[in-house]
């Protein structure tokens, strides 16, 4: 059997994906450098669909392939990480409006809020065009996004 990584796991709506602070995260001071925030958020997207049963490879490969970009992203840095600090980036996939998926999440270390992100991802085309998201996509997608009110 080979070992697989962790995509995290679910505490309700809310993924969350264990990351640790390597010396390659950091910049001189030993801090976590700004952009490897984008890098955690990115790979807890990325996961938190892995654990809904959306892999990207199977999102090309499809009768109607697709792929997401980000379109918007908000960041509020509250407190820095350090080197060998244990994080969790938590993500909540919020709501799908057109080919737009709204999504909100955060970088925490032991139950406290590091940095925040508000992100919107957009479904395209291959050629970089808009698109809505397939029937499938949404279905897997819907039992994780905020109750309509």
């Amino acid at each position: 059997m080979i070992d697989q990584p962790t995509a995290g796991r679910f505490e309700g709506r809310a993924h969350l994906l264990p990351v640790r602070v390597y010396y390659e995260d950091t910049d001189f001071t030993g801090l976590v450098y700004h952009a490897n925030y984008v890098r955690y958020f990115e790979r807890g997207r990325s996961d938190c669909l892995r654990a809904m049963g959306i892999g990207h490879a199977e999102l090309l490969e499809g009768d109607e392939p697709l792929a997401f970009v980000v379109s918007e992203m908000a960041l509020t840095f509250l407190k820095p990480a350090r080197i060998d600090d244990a994080l969790v980036v938590r993500t909540l996939y919020e709501a799908v409006k057109g080919p737009r998926l709204l999504i909100r999440q955060s970088v925490e270390r032991g139950g406290e809020v590091l940095c925040r992100a508000e992100v919107t991802a957009v479904c395209i085309h291959l050629d970089g065009r808009p698109r809505r998201p397939t029937r499938a996509l949404v279905d897997k997608v819907a039992p994780w996004l905020a109750p309509a009110g």
